[in-house]
């Protein structure tokens, strides 16, 4: 084995194309506990907005910028980032945004207006878009085999207990931080870590393979960029009547898109690599399930948070730490079963993530049966179990899905495909964050009824959850009758690992 060189330099999967690099897992760590902070930086904010709001003076509309304006920041990033990392070279984006995550988030803390808040939280956003595609694809650079499934695994944990520890966490700090400026250290926890990541990854992060590169498509990053901003600009400012007024740009997001696939293809045909290969979606075995699985997804399941902590703290009178506690069953279930899924994913396949989107359906809508109808003393602890339960399925959703979707994508490709995932899961949760809030609040008007408003919400984020179902199913079906998997990209075959499989 030809010996690794410092810093990471020319490090891969590896070695001489033979013997795993050593320093694989450790690299592993480095770039989950980086992901780790940008996912929870979607969420962590929401239970300190109140606290926002009163000490920079700020109107409702202006700090809900500081949750969604990280959000879109962050989509609009994804797919662009992954591919620059695909053909520049995924250990030096990743450590560069990295160390922008760090410094923006810094700078969040130190914000005298609200003004520079959301502008910083708009650049930090941007840092972690650019951050996150990089960390599947150096999974997939990394890992080969049997041990790529259990690094998803690990992978998928840290997307579903982000989700889901956000409001926890948040609690947490701001109750450990007491103060007027307490909510401050939500960003400034960043920082330590952040840096310590850093120093580590360039130590550890393998660089991409020369012969992965390639050049970047830049009409197709303009197109591609400015479809989604205005597919997500109307959702995030849901809140603020964006959807009304603003909905016509939903018609010129899916024109926008239609115009960048039709770019893309046309690269194909030319024999130029476009931004995002659409071969992924007809040839990959697995991708272009896997993304809209995920996608409906996370439709349901990541307004359900925002949707817990109104009731718990508007109707129960729950305290930030306290409304993120009630709903800590869910992120443990879902950390055990997420690691455990990630061994059992080449043996079951798809038949895993159909029986855990049902235990997701089955727990989360006995959770919110129990929180109707049970006496209200007692309701969030018979809640409890039924959300375990419910994190239990999530385990198996997440983290077996990102492993189907991507295990199969020839590593150059990697980032692309990774950001292109992670779209679609921003894009759903954008609309799942406005949408069943949204609901909430609309039964909740003119009444005091929040227990009904509970209940109708968690049903459509259940709506969406049972569409992901059914295309799971639909998929496993497939796979039982056909018996045989899709094959890769053509121009890919001799590195693939479906084709390794079959030869």
């Amino acid at each position: 084995m030809t010996a690794a060189a410092p810093g990471g330099r020319d490090q891969g999967a590896r070695a001489g194309g033979d013997e795993p690099d050593p320093r694989r897992w450790r690299a592993l760590w480095v770039t989950l506990v980086a992901g780790f902070m940008s996912l929870l930086d979607v969420s962590i904010v929401a239970v300190a907005l109140p606290t926002v709001q009163r000490e920079l003076d700020a109107s409702a509309a202006q700090v809900q910028w500081v949750v969604s304006g990280y959000a879109l920041a962050f989509a609009l990033a994804l797919v662009t980032a992954g591919r620059l990392g695909d053909a520049l070279d995924r250990r030096r984006i990743f450590l560069l945004a990295l160390s922008g995550f760090v410094l923006f988030s810094a700078a969040c803390g130190a914000a005298p207006t609200i003004t520079l808040l959301v502008a910083a939280r708009l650049a930090q956003g941007l840092a972690a878009g650019f951050m996150a595609p990089q960390n599947s694809a150096l999974i997939q650079q990394m890992f080969r085999g049997a041990e790529r499934g259990r690094a998803f695994g690990f992978f998928g944990a840290t997307v579903g207990i982000s989700s889901a520890v956000g409001p926890l966490t948040g609690g947490t700090i701001l109750a450990l931080a007491d103060g007027a400026q307490g909510w401050r250290w939500i960003f400034y926890v960043n920082v330590p870590i952040g840096i310590l990541a850093v120093l580590l990854g360039r130590r550890l992060l393998p660089r991409t393979p020369r012969s992965g590169r390639g050049h970047v498509d830049l009409p197709g990053v303009l197109l591609l960029g400015l479809g989604v901003l205005a597919l997500m600009y109307p959702l995030v400012l849901a809140e603020a009547g964006g959807l009304g007024r603003l909905w016509w740009l939903f018609l010129v997001g899916a024109a926008l898109l239609a115009v960048f696939t039709r770019w893309q293809r046309r690269l194909v045909a030319r024999g130029t690599q476009p931004l995002l290969d659409p071969r992924l979606f007809t040839t990959v075995r697995g991708y272009a399930v896997g993304a809209g699985v995920g996608t409906l997804y996370f439709i349901g399941f990541s307004g359900v948070w925002l949707v817990f902590a109104f009731f718990y703290q508007s109707g129960l009178d729950f305290s930030p730490f306290r409304s993120g506690l009630a709903v800590t069953p869910f992120a443990l279930g879902s950390a055990c079963a997420a690691v455990v899924s990630g061994r059992l994913v080449d043996r079951l396949g798809r038949l895993l993530t159909v029986g855990g989107l049902t235990a997701v359906i089955v727990g989360l809508g006995g959770a919110a049966l129990l929180l109707r109808f049970a006496p209200l003393d007692i309701a969030p602890w018979l809640a409890a179990p039924a959300l375990f339960l419910g994190g239990v399925g999530s385990g198996c959703v997440v983290s077996p899905n990102i492993t189907m979707t991507l295990r199969d994508v020839p590593v150059r490709m990697a980032g692309a495909a990774g950001g292109a995932l992670q779209t679609g899961q921003r894009l759903g949760a954008a609309v799942g964050t406005a949408a069943l809030p949204g609901l909430f609040y609309l039964v909740l008007d003119g009444s005091d009824d929040y227990r009904n408003a509970l209940v109708a919400a968690m049903g459509a984020g259940l709506v969406g959850m049972a569409a992901s179902l059914a295309l799971a199913t639909y998929d496993w079906r497939r796979d039982r009758r056909a018996g045989e998997p899709h094959p890769p990209c053509p121009d890919d075959v001799a590195h693939s690992p479906v084709h390794a499989r079959q030869t």
